[in-house]
């Protein structure tokens, strides 16, 4: 007798990323050589997973009484306080934020979701997007449309973004619109200052018609060639006229993968808005976790005002930053050569070769031992996963494989 509701009953019970990942750990441990390009966490050259020692320590540190009790439903103000002067600094747009914690960035995305789209309206990215963004979709009864990510020459394809909201807005007279960048997942690729401005032009233009709301999922921004703050300085004029939204998370930028600690930041400078939106996420934090963790949440905020533990944090993830940017310094300078196609790749976790058959391709590569995640028309490779030593080896057969 079937108990799950119908459109329940046939999802897949596991992430395929994580089964790879799975699959591979399991050769590597049978002693094969594996390149395990799949993991979407930063390993050291060792493959062990980097941890910023400060951090360790302050979670170590947390009291028993604190990291066993409850914290507030939308996340204790200091945290939430922390967050956003980890976004906006002292800008004065800081004053219009409204903030609520949430389990990692991938709970701000579900709050997202569930907030600004009825259920079977859809959210608008790129075509080249992190999967769970589907998943996290449909398992909140909404939908995800992409726009054309790429041009014919390699740049973000503003024309189709601007198209593809137009079309949203006469088929459900609102848009929640996703953009992943600086170190976009899946392709690595960061916004330049001209991608920013034209972005924020169109927003502007098309806002006037009905409600948009521009979620940034920052959650790889530390480990970007360019700096957040530039980046948000392109975006801060759109606030007032659109709706700003921010999923921040310490998975990365703290190493904080298990912990769990994200928020959803808004930036809206009507008051009367801003309480409204507080409400709603407040009564969404209840209705879907109750709330966070508390002594990561306890943890997070230590590294974040503490001056001196956050200048420890700061130059940890700089050493974690470099290392990164060795491993993409020695892609490129291999890659390019080996006629690999790929987009812009100055930093971040992972960068994606378009191919015309990526099944058949990681098919290939995997019966050799290494192991990248399928696209459709292209293979993600987690270079933040890959020793700089096996970069030749993976260069040469990705090189083989995507012929």
């Amino acid at each position: 007798m079937p108990f799950l509701i119908p459109s329940h009953a046939a999802r897949p019970g596991d992430d395929p990323i994580f089964a790879l990942n799975a699959e591979a750990r399991a050769r590597s441990l049978a002693g094969e050589p594996v390149i395990n390009a799949t993991v979407g966490a930063l390993l050291d050259e060792e493959g062990k997973l980097a941890v910023l020692g400060g951090v360790a320590e302050a979670l170590r540190e947390v009291p028993s009484e604190v990291s066993a009790g409850y914290a507030p439903i939308a996340g204790p103000p200091a945290f939430l306080k922390a967050v956003v002067h980890d976004l906006l600094g002292d800008r004065p747009e800081a004053a219009w934020a409204v903030a609520a914690a949430t389990p990692g960035g991938s709970g701000a995305l579900r709050m997202a979701f569930g907030n600004f789209l009825e259920q079977g309206q859809a959210a608008l990215t790129t075509s080249f997007f992190w999967g769970p963004y589907r998943t996290l979709a449909d398992d909140s009864d909404r939908r995800l449309e992409t726009f054309r990510m790429f041009d014919e020459h390699g740049k973000l394809d503003v024309g189709d973004f601007e198209r593809k909201l137009h079309a949203q807005i006469e088929q459900q007279g609102r848009v929640l619109a996703l953009l992943n960048s600086p170190c976009h997942n899946p392709t690595g690729y960061s916004f330049d200052d001209g991608e920013w401005d034209a972005l924020v032009g169109v927003v502007a233009a098309v806002a006037r018609r009905a409600p948009i709301t521009l979620v940034l999922d920052v959650a790889y921004a530390r480990y970007g060639a360019t700096d957040l703050g530039r980046c948000i300085d392109r975006v801060l004029p759109l606030a007032g006229q659109a709706l700003l939204l921010f999923t921040w998370s310490a998975s990365k930028a703290f190493t904080a993968y298990g912990q769990r600690v994200g928020a959803l930041v808004a930036l809206e400078p009507d008051a009367g808005e801003r309480q409204r939106l507080d409400n709603a996420f407040a009564y969404a934090c209840r209705g879907t976790w109750s709330n966070c963790n508390a002594g990561g949440m306890a943890a997070v905020t230590r590294a974040l005002t503490e001056p001196g533990l956050s200048a420890r944090v700061e130059r940890e993830r700089g050493a974690l930053k470099a290392l990164l940017d060795r491993r993409v310094t020695r892609w490129n300078a291999l890659a390019a050569p080996a006629r690999l196609r790929y987009p812009r790749y100055d930093g971040g976790f992972f960068t994606t070769v378009f191919c015309d058959d990526a099944p058949a391709a990681a098919a290939r590569l995997k019966a050799e031992g290494v192991f990248v995640v399928p696209l459709p028309g292209a293979l993600r490779v987690a270079l933040c996963s890959v020793a700089e030593r096996d970069i030749p080896r993976l260069v040469d057969a990705l090189a083989r494989a995507v012929r």
